[in-house]
Order: C-alpha cells, then structure tokens, then sequence
C-alpha cells in the first residue's frame, strides 16, 4: 500500500512567511501592505468566495508593488536564502517520514523560496508544488512605478479590516470595512489591471485554495496511488480545500499550529515546537492506516504511542525533548473546536512572531 505523506511548507516545516518578509524587506511599510492585503485575500477567499479567486492570492496581489521598487527575481532568490527558518526538527521528520512514504510539499510559497527551503532540507524540488513566477519580465513605466508607490502607501495606512465571525456577505462588514474592501477593489480589479504590470494578476497561479487541491490529487495520480492513503498537514485557509478532499477521500488531515480555518477543517489539531510530534503521527499513519491512528490519538501519551507500536528510536526522541508530557495532540470535534482554534492561534503567534502568526 502506497502512504503519502503531504505537507503545506511554512507554518508546518519552516517558520517563515516568505512573501511577508519580502514585502517588509524592500518595500517602505511592507509589513503592513502585506498584512492589509492579506486580510482582503481572507475577505476574497473565506467570506465573499469571489468567483475564480484563490485563497494565497496575496502572493499574486503583492507583486506588482515588488516591482514598483525594483525587486528583482535574484534579491528574491538571496532573501530567501539568508532567511530559512526551520521548525525545529523538520528535517529529521522529513528524513524519517522518507523512510515510510512517498513526500511531497504543497505550498503558495514563491519558488525562490521553495528552492531554497529545499536546498537546506536536501528535499528533491521535484516533489513541490510552489507559486512559480518571473518578476524580471515584466516591463513597468516611470508613470506606472509612481503611481504603485502612491497605492502602496495609501493600502498601507489603511486600517486592518475586522471580520466578523458570522460574516457571510459586505453588509456583514462595517461601513468603514465595506468601504476598504471597495477601495481595494477598485485598485486590484480595475485600477491595475489597466496597467502594463497588471499582466501579472492574470498570469500568475499561485498555489492556493483550489490549487492546492488539485496538486495533491497530481502527486496521488503520479505515483498511483489513492487519496485515502495521504496524510496532509496544513496551517491556513489556503489549505481548506486540501483538508476537505483529503478528509472525504478517507486520508489523515492535520492542523499543525493552525489558524482557525486550518483547525476547523482537520481532524487533529496538533500544538508543537518540534516536528517530532508530526514525525510520530505520520509513522503511525503509514504503518497502520487512519482508523488506527485515530484510535491511538484519543489517548495521546506515551504508553498509547509505545502500545501501538511507533518507531522506538523516535519515541526516545520525543521523550528525550519532552519528558513529562507530549505536546498537544487533539482530535477536532464540535465540541472542542472553538476552544482549539484559541489555543492553537496562540500557540502559532507564541512559535512564528505575532506578525506573521496573525496572518490567514
């Protein structure tokens, strides 16, 4: 029987929000374009479900401000490379994880940091799937590079939009919040597509939402395999719609210091500073299946993982790193979700900086 095992990258294996760092690097307030952008893209993909948009299209939204301040595809490739961030142990998991199955990572990430990543993982590029992009071919007049400066200082100083928990349509929202969500309207679907850099909106793909949905089932058909046979970690709503085709099909999906979206669409919720924990649940999976796994994780300590037969060397590991107790590992019920969407929001802002652990 064919295990695969498919993770989102950052957030589950590294530490790094890639773009967002990009953005506060080059551009002048880019933390706070970023993090305004990335709130609409919530508003896009998890309240309005505008049609054909893709939950991570800030990544594609972000790219013409890039250029307005001349970044080019090598400063990316540098950036990234400086800046790998790895959750502690991801390397260890991955190797062991190899071991017992086939791996893939499934990430909106740009490719210059997927390359890069891979490079300090020693993880074959062949097996991702990434946001892939060409900044230094597109053309941008002096008129149009002032003009994305003006707009990227207005966005800045905007005031993060509130979502509100039951928000299901505009009305839903603040007036002040309707009226942001408007204006960014009319720059992202009017405003700079009339330009000659807006040619990026339409070309770009980023690896989100749906994307990712239909990478996993491109990895299963590669190897020919079946969907109940992959175990998919995630952390954001750009990993929902992998949750939800990897959760009907009968494989394993897992919140690993998830946002909300990410908590509410897995059936476990792990809260961890260490790969390790996700290197035991994935050696449970591919030695015993689903149902298996699942009934060892209703009593997650370490007599339930020894009984059930994980790797000893790792169990030493874990216990070596944690030696009172596991770090959380909970099943997801409606029950418990809203009090696991708080801790596990926490616990992300506490292991990757509230900047980006707020972000969707």
């Amino acid at each position: 029987m064919k295990r695969i095992f498919i993770s989102d990258c950052e957030g589950p294996i590294s530490k790094n929000d890639n773009a967002f760092e990009l953005a506060a690097n080059f551009i002048p307030n880019g933390d706070k374009l970023f993090a305004n952008i990335s709130k609409y893209d919530d508003v896009l993909a998890g309240v309005l479900r505008k049609p054909a948009y893709s939950a991570g299209s800030t990544l594609k939204l972000v790219l013409p401000f890039f250029k307005a301040y001349d970044v080019t595809d090598k400063q990316m490739e540098t950036f990234s490379e400086k800046n790998v961030v790895l959750i502690a142990h991801s390397k260890e998991t991955l190797y062991h994880v190899q071991t017992m199955a086939s791996v893939f990572i499934v990430s909106t990430s740009y490719e210059h940091y997927i390359k890069a990543l891979c490079k300090v993982l020693s993880f074959p590029y062949e097996n991702t799937y990434c946001t892939k992009i060409n900044l230094d071919k597109y053309a941008l007049s002096p008129k149009e590079k002032e003009r994305l400066k003006e707009i990227a200082k207005e966005i800045a100083q905007m005031r993060l939009i509130d979502i509100p928990p039951s928000a299901r349509a505009r009305e839903d929202f603040s007036r002040n919040d309707q009226a942001i969500i408007q204006r960014l309207d009319e720059i992202f679907w009017s405003e700079i597509p009339q330009m000659s850099v807006g040619k990026m909106l339409s070309d770009v793909v980023t690896v989100g939402g749906e994307q990712k949905a239909q990478a996993i089932c491109d990895a299963v058909k590669r190897l020919d395999a079946e969907l109940g046979n992959v175990m998919y970690v995630g952390d954001s709503i750009t990993d929902v719609e992998a949750f939800k085709l990897v959760r009907a099909n009968g494989g394993l999906t897992v919140s690993f210091n998830g946002n909300g979206y990410a908590v509410k669409n897995a059936e476990l919720a792990v809260l961890s500073e260490s790969n390790l924990v996700t290197a035991a649940i994935a050696d449970l999976f591919c030695r015993f299946g689903k149902e298996k796994t699942m009934c060892t994780l209703q009593s997650w300590n370490y007599e339930a993982l020894k009984k059930s037969g994980v790797d000893k060397t790792l169990l030493r590991q874990l216990s070596d790193l944690y030696p009172d107790a596991l770090p959380k590992a909970q099943i997801v019920t409606a029950r418990n979700m809203e009090t696991l969407v708080k801790e596990s929001n926490t616990f992300r802002k506490k292991v990757r900086g509230v900047s980006i652990g707020r972000l969707g």
